[in-house]
């Protein structure tokens, strides 16, 4: 079932419902690999610190899961 008009080729159907699952994973990767939920400070300077660190490193990881030579020379 989709909203989709029904002449949408079955190819694009299957993309769409794959991206489910990517944006899923992206949401959890920083969760369980990066720790945003591990900051114990106090201050609103040090989580703001925490939470830029835990983006820079997603962003970084994204950026690397993406680039065609980081497979080739890891």
């Amino acid at each position: 079932m989709s909203n989709l008009p029904a002449t949408t080729p079955i190819a694009d159907l299957v993309r769409c419902a794959k991206m489910r699952w990517r944006v899923e994973h992206d949401y959890r990767e920083p969760e369980h690999g990066l720790g945003p939920d591990r900051f114990e400070g106090r201050t609103w300077r040090g989580w703001h610190h925490h939470v830029t660190l835990v983006t820079a490193a997603q962003a970084f990881l994204t950026l690397r899961r993406y680039d065609p030579e980081a497979l080739t020379t890891a």
